[in-house]
């Protein structure tokens, strides 16, 4: 009782307190503090909120069945070809090691998103820490460069074996693969750094919610309250360098195939040399195209429904990942025997 009464006179008497009043809020040392670690809300200046798809919450449960099976496909399709080129000696050449590389990033992209996505989807799991958004930042888009680069060196590649076939096992080793492969890492990491060393200056203020389904780097720089034009403008800079260099590459290895391609007299030789480069050209599209549109939109397509630019960035995510090892797996016969000689076994 003694104590009550002191707590209560000792709440009368404090700045802006009604004497006589009784006051029913916990003192501090009443509070728990193991309640409070797991109270995480949008003002926790800690914690990032991932509202997931704006405008289509009743649907999530829904749209989480076509995300989590393109997510299982691209795991057994990447791991396969992982595995096949691996065990098979065989296909220790420059063109398989550079499916495995782009095994890898597929299955690290796909990895980066879809079961945070899918936490979102199926347990309403929002928070994320701002050290993680920036962790998930970094890795999405170090391996986007990457997959990029793999492209590229495929081009040239295909480039070799139609221009220079004689030459090809001298030019392209798989020791000069592998650099080649470590150079496109190395360079992707030194465009995605300063990206996300310039995003942890930002200050974020009291809105923490970031309406996508990851963490995005543009939408996470609106949501701060700080200056943001340094971090924008050099997003636009290294997307353009990024994808302006490696599409002219690819342009330039193409050109000149489809020049020496056209020199050829022999319609059936033309024909073959044409199928090889067929599945690179199939991959290329279907990764290149939704890369470059959900950037122009996100940049520039102010009439843009929110949640038809946040599938869109989820597809291009998903969808290739998933499509790469079946388009290789059918049009590369040498990949595609031994992969039906392993599914025979089992």
């Amino acid at each position: 009782m003694h104590v009550a009464f002191s707590l209560i006179q000792h709440r009368a008497h404090q700045p802006g307190v009604a004497a006589g009043t009784l006051s029913i809020s916990e003192p501090d040392w009443c509070r728990d503090p193991l309640m409070e670690a797991f109270n995480l809300t949008p003002s926790d200046p800690s914690t990032f909120i991932l509202n997931g798809i704006p405008g289509l919450e009743a649907a999530h449960i829904w749209i989480s069945i076509p995300f989590s099976a393109f997510y299982i496909i691209s795991l057994l399709g990447n791991f396969t070809i992982l595995f096949v080129v691996g065990k098979e000696q065989t296909l220790h050449k420059p063109m398989f090691l550079l499916l495995f590389m782009m095994a890898l990033t597929d299955i690290g992209q796909s990895t980066c998103i879809a079961p945070k996505a899918l936490c979102i989807f199926w347990f309403h799991s929002k928070g994320i820490t701002v050290d993680g958004c920036i962790t998930q930042i970094f890795f999405i888009y170090v391996l986007s460069n990457t997959h990029s680069a793999v492209l590229v060196i495929m081009a040239f590649d295909r480039y070799v074996a139609i221009c220079n076939p004689l030459r090809y096992a001298t030019i392209l080793t798989n020791a000069r693969i592998a650099k080649l492969g470590l150079v496109g890492l190395i360079r992707a990491v030194l465009l995605v750094l300063p990206m996300t060393l310039l995003l942890r200056r930002l200050p974020f203020c009291t809105n923490h919610v970031i309406s996508h389904t990851y963490c995005e780097y543009l939408t996470v720089v609106k949501i701060s309250c700080g200056e943001t034009t340094v971090n924008r403008m050099y997003s636009l800079v290294a997307l353009l360098v990024n994808i302006g260099f490696d599409m002219t590459l690819v342009g330039l290895s193409y050109g000149l195939i489809i020049r020496a391609v056209l020199r050829i007299s022999s319609k059936k030789a033309n024909r073959k040399a044409l199928n090889t480069c067929t599945p690179h050209i199939c991959v290329m599209l279907i990764s290149s195209t939704p890369l470059i549109f959900s950037a122009l939109t996100r940049r520039f397509g102010q009439g843009i429904a929110a949640h038809v630019d946040i599938l869109l960035a989820n597809l291009y995510l998903l969808v290739p990942p998933m499509l790469n090892p079946i388009i290789y797996g059918v049009k590369a016969k040498e990949l595609r025997d031994k992969m039906g000689k392993y599914t025979c076994r089992m």
